[in-house]
């Protein structure tokens, strides 16, 4: 049987890095991240990386490989990624996916989205456009679309007609023909999804932006704050901070607004994953 990567997602806090370093014990396997903000080096505190003794336990790949000035997306990690797992089997082990980034996962397990990619002179366009009317363009062009989304939202209801204007195809149509060839990819994919009670879950992320804030996060940002690219910039923990180096908040208010922040990722985790049905539910015992 061909080896085939395994993937250990699940929300922030969840203790994703502890059960991947345990299934890489277990199996000879090598771990392979997939968190977006822990690809950055410098930021290994901010952003809660596996530490030196964790990584010294078994391979690691992926961590602490780009500098906090350089941009990244899912396409991009997908060709960091690809050429690593490919070499990790290529030595007959066992690649170990680990990550929360729903985004980064899909186009690693799935391709990429057919959708194109925006355009900053059609959305320049759309944003003059009062909403009621590109709502109205929207269900004459795509409704299916307009029957699936929330209408009120303005920036789903842009996107879905900036697709049409850029392509000429619905959106409706090209997800559609995507799901059908994720469909099949799907029946080879294995991993599993950490899940844990909510009120453990949020324990977790205190304690943990605690230990953050405690353990040099501030010096980190501070010592990079004039080099964040856009994409360190959306990483929980470094506008609040940056808001704390300002002067406009104290610690205690930066604490809060990190938690809090984290907490809301993570719901928006859990959903992303539980559509992903091809992965198995791990239920993490919060006393272990």
């Amino acid at each position: 049987m061909s080896i085939r990567p395994y993937y250990v997602c699940g929300p922030t806090a969840s203790g994703k890095s502890a059960r991947a370093i345990a299934l890489a014990k277990e199996w000879n396997g090598e771990i392979v991240n997939a968190d977006a903000f822990q690809l950055y080096r410098g930021l290994e505190t901010i952003t809660a990386a596996p530490s030196p003794g964790e990584q010294a336990q078994v391979p690691h790949h992926l961590y602490s490989v780009l500098d906090p000035s350089d941009t990244c997306d899912a396409q991009h990690y997908c060709s960091l990624a690809q050429p690593v797992i490919e070499a990790i089997i290529a030595r007959g082990k066992i690649p170990i996916v680990v990550g929360g980034s729903g985004l980064y996962l899909k186009f690693l397990t799935h391709g990429p989205s057919p959708l194109p990619q925006g355009n900053a002179f059609i959305r320049a366009e759309l944003d003059g456009i009062p909403l009621d009317d590109l709502i109205a363009e929207l269900q004459s062009i795509d409704p299916i679309e307009a029957a699936q989304i929330n209408l009120k939202n303005r920036r789903y209801v842009s996107r879905a007609v900036e697709i049409f204007r850029l392509s000429g195809i619905p959106a409706s149509l090209q997800r559609r023909n995507w799901e059908h060839v994720s469909a099949a990819k799907q029946e080879q994919l294995q991993g599993t999804v950490l899940q844990l009670p909510r009120e453990h879950l949020h324990q977790r992320i205190a304690e943990r932006s605690m230990r953050i804030l405690q353990n040099g996060a501030i010096d980190e940002v501070q010592a990079h704050r004039e080099q964040l690219s856009e994409t360190c910039r959306k990483a929980i923990g470094v506008p609040q901070i940056l808001e704390l180096l300002d002067g406009t908040i104290d610690q205690s208010t930066c604490l809060q607004k990190i938690i809090e922040a984290t907490r809301q990722y993570a719901k928006r985790q859990e959903t992303w994953f539980r559509r992903e049905a091809w992965l198995t539910p791990f239920i993490v015992n919060p006393f272990a």
